[in-house]
């Protein structure tokens, strides 16, 4: 027996349809317009150069991001810490931030006597390539930290504990536990947020402006191209940047559905 479909469900089936076009019509605007432009864009030593920078700082900044968030959400979700709700809200405040914001952020800290005293040791932020990084990470760090936070609270602590009765230190069942278990997590989360990553601009500017071949990523790419009329080389630019997003997203996506095979097979066992 066929099921009807309510005027709710109507509804929503043609609201979720009308936003599908629109993004599509949108994005293929994009595409199509840029197409023709490709060839060049792959010619051109400057849109090669911003795609390099983009990756290195992109990566870089995933890491860094990483090697800070993942202490920081297990020093939320497992330990005793002093005023840890005070904490969170610091921690994860640069979420609701505007980019240009935390850009501002970073220029008033590097350009204060603490930021000149840390450039007379060769740490250089303001309108230098590593100042790409640090825009990037402090865009990102309060995604890690939140993402990284859930996954740990989701984990069933029995087994760490078990492991503390066998003689197990915090940082070997930190290892050989807990790190394991999020590893699913962990992946997604790289994905999604090198993939932000590479697509940050606003804090980006803010902080060191848009150079051509020193600072200039691809978001920056498009930027400079518009501002000069150079349409067609800017759509290029955002055509690469689309598909290198797209990849990404899709990867999560692929990590996502393995992981819940995974788990729905454990629950069938």
């Amino acid at each position: 027996m066929k099921q009807k479909i309510s005027l709710f469900d109507g509804a929503s089936l043609l609201i979720a349809f009308l936003t599908v076009l629109f993004l599509t019509a949108s994005i293929g605007t994009i595409v199509i317009g840029g197409m023709p432009f490709l060839p060049a864009a792959f010619r051109s030593e400057e849109v090669l150069f911003s795609i390099r920078l983009s990756l290195v700082t992109s990566t870089l900044s995933t890491l860094l991001c990483f090697a800070v968030g993942i202490p920081c959400a297990y020093a939320l979700a497992r330990c005793r810490m002093p005023l840890r709700n005070l904490c969170r809200l610091v921690l994860e405040l640069p979420l609701s931030l505007p980019y240009l914001v935390l850009g501002l952020c970073l220029l008033m800290m590097f350009s204060s006597d603490a930021g000149r005293f840390l450039k007379e040791f060769g740490i250089r932020v303001i309108f230098e390539p590593a100042g790409i990084v640090m825009a990037q990470w402090i865009v990102n760090i309060p995604f890690v930290i939140r993402l990284m936070r859930t996954a740990l609270e989701e984990l069933d602590e029995r087994l760490e504990f078990i492991a503390g009765t066998l003689g197990a230190s915090r940082w070997q069942r930190f290892l050989t536990i807990t790190l394991p278990l999020c590893r699913n997590s962990i992946l997604m989360a790289a994905i999604l947020t090198w993939s932000r990553a590479i697509g940050e601009f606003g804090a980006t500017l803010m902080l060191v402006g848009v150079t051509r071949m020193k600072t200039e990523t691809l978001p920056a790419s498009i930027y400079l191209n518009i501002s000069t009329g150079d349409n067609g080389m800017a759509m290029a630019s955002a055509i690469l940047l689309l598909a290198i997003s797209g990849t990404a997203l899709l990867l999560s996506a692929l990590l996502q559905r393995r992981a819940a095979s995974r788990m729905e097979g454990i629950s069938w066992r």
